[in-house]
């Protein structure tokens, strides 16, 4: 029963370490998301006047693998739209890494309106 469980987490842990080698950057993240995005997401994820509120979504605190892919289907032509597919096909793979996980680590916040 206990060389089950040792297999099994050392199983585990191995299958993992990818996803801890390639972890993005917060810092660099920050700086690229700075020059990429901030124009129409805001350095918040929060739709700017920059870009329209009615088709630029907020990406805060969403899921890293969601903008993950998203960044990677703009890149690739899988998802066409003309200012987001030619900014993903100006990021490196490192910079989408960096990018999802700096949006992906803003925290919301809501105050309630005082009575």
């Amino acid at each position: 029963m206990k060389l089950n469980f040792i297999i099994f987490f050392f199983l585990v842990l191995i299958f993992n370490i990818p996803n801890y080698l390639y972890a993005g950057d917060l810092l660099l993240g920050k700086e690229k998301a700075a020059t990429a995005c901030s124009g129409c997401h805001g350095m918040d994820g929060q739709t700017t006047s920059g870009g329209n509120s009615s088709l630029t979504p907020n990406i805060t605190a969403q899921e890293k693998e969601y903008i993950l892919a998203k960044l990677k289907d703009y890149k690739s032509g899988k998802i066409n739209h003309p200012q987001m597919t030619l900014i993903a096909q100006m990021l490196s793979d490192e910079d989408i890494e960096n990018v999802a996980e700096w949006y992906s680590n803003i925290k919301i916040s809501i105050e309630l309106p005082l009575e």
